[in-house]
């Protein structure tokens, strides 16, 4: 499996075919070439965790090889930032951990846990906000991880306790900016839109690492079986939304955003596909920040999930910067 100091030196790598790029391999290195055909960037396979690919694009059986290869990913975005296709290097044959996966009985603990964890790192990110205003909706926030942690619940009360805390978090982070309340895939304003975009990002990077471990990514805890959706990324991706809310208040409170071609089809909001490869590379630098934490996490989850450990000692996800020990 990829210890921790491999994948601290892979990197995630952009293609914009849309743009002119084009793909190639020499002697084992990935080679990026521009539409005047100026090299973009050269890379060693051995580098690549994952390859994001946005826009149009025909994969070829060399690419595919490679990826098998080497073992890294690819991701395919259209160039409206929809995923269409991923190509996941994953472990085979984990049938220990897959066993366990199907027939554990904590599940709704395990959602909990989750869930007590979001809210933690929720309030967290209201705290670096340092205003005053907030300190009702922390308070809030507190009140609801201690009713978690003192209650037996099941999956239905979990995720009522988590909207509940959603809206008070939600509300309080983004008062300043165009928003009309968190709608996943409604699009109604530039916030849930650019939310979106880097949940999606965040979800296929997520998606990566987990499949190194062999899980199946569609038997999650908190978020039940339904069909195609991977489940158990629903359930990892939850403690780290965070790190894409407060970029995007960030960012928009920094004016990042200002010069971007926003346009409305249909009631939806939706983006230039060149804002879109912007955005793209924003997203991904700010999850590079907290890459370390967000193996760490996963990697903790499996050695737990493994070793049958007590509910007590389920690992945390802890939003740490690379550079903080």
């Amino acid at each position: 499996m990829l210890a921790m100091p491999d994948f601290m030196s892979k990197k995630i790598v952009l293609a914009f075919p849309k743009n002119g790029d084009k793909i190639s391999f020499k002697n084992d290195n990935l080679v990026i070439i521009d539409s005047d055909n100026n090299i973009k960037l050269q890379i060693s396979c051995y580098k690549i965790f994952a390859l994001y690919i946005v826009g149009g694009f025909s994969i070829t059986t060399g690419i595919i090889e490679k990826s098998k290869r080497f073992g890294f990913s690819i991701i395919l975005f259209t160039a409206s930032f929809k995923v269409y296709e991923t190509i996941n290097f994953q472990m085979e044959g984990n049938t220990l951990l897959r066993k366990k996966q199907y027939t554990t009985t904590i599940s709704e603990k395990i959602g909990k846990q989750i869930i007590i964890n979001k809210i933690e790192n929720q309030r967290d990110t209201l705290k670096k906000l340092r205003d005053a205003d907030n300190r009702d909706g922390i308070e809030i926030l507190n009140k609801n991880i201690e009713i978690l942690l003192n209650n037996s619940m099941n999956i239905y009360e979990i995720m009522g306790v988590e909207g509940i805390c959603a809206k008070v978090y939600f509300k309080r982070l983004f008062k300043d900016m165009e928003w009309n309340g968190r709608q996943p895939r409604v699009k109604r304003d530039k916030v849930n839109l650019l939310l979106d975009i880097g949940y999606t990002i965040l979800f296929n990077y997520l998606e990566a690492i987990i499949n190194i471990y062999g899980f199946d990514i569609y038997k999650g805890n908190l978020h039940q079986e339904f069909y195609k959706r991977k489940s158990l990324i629903c359930d990892m991706i939850e403690p780290f939304r965070p790190i894409i809310d407060y970029k995007i208040k960030k960012s928009y409170t920094l004016g990042c955003f200002n010069n971007y071609n926003f346009f409305i089809d249909n009631g939806q909001y939706g983006l230039d596909w060149k804002n879109n490869s912007e955005l793209l590379q924003l997203i991904l630098e700010e999850i590079n920040i907290y890459r370390k934490s967000i193996f760490e996490y996963i990697q903790s989850y499996y050695r737990w999930f493994m070793k049958d450990k007590d509910i007590s000692e389920f690992p945390k996800a802890r939003l740490i910067k690379n550079d903080i020990n």
